[in-house]
């Protein structure tokens, strides 16, 4: 298994607890597919769950060494977790192209302060 790029993200809980607060539906929707929103609002902690989700987004980019920028939206990548919580990455339009012929891994951690997310693309 050969590695074809990386990527890694850290966001501050507060900060996206902040921006979800202050501009609600809107940017909820505009980052988040209705299943993650679904699933971090069931969460005890809403606020870590939509962090990790998004350092797990940017993670993404970052080992595409894109950004989010052309063809990319942020919905294109999507944290599902599997029957035993295991987080794991589904891809839509230019992303899913791009990664379809690709292993992701994917690995999220959060305190009570910081969410983390890395990828591995292969």
């Amino acid at each position: 298994m050969n590695v074809h790029a990386i990527g890694v993200d850290l966001c501050e809980i507060d900060r996206i607890g902040r921006i979800v607060e202050q501009h609600g539906e809107r940017f909820v929707n505009k980052v988040f597919t209705p299943e993650e929103i679904a699933y971090c609002l069931k969460r005890q902690s809403s606020a870590a769950s939509f962090a990790a989700r998004f350092a797990a987004k940017e993670a993404v980019l970052k080992a595409l060494g894109t950004g989010l920028r052309g063809k990319f939206r942020w919905k294109d990548i999507e944290v599902k977790n599997d029957k035993l919580g295991k987080p794991e990455l589904k891809f839509y339009g230019a992303t899913g192209r791009i990664l379809k012929n690709r292993k992701i891994l994917l690995s999220l951690s959060h305190t009570s302060d910081y969410a983390i997310a890395f990828v591995v693309v292969v």
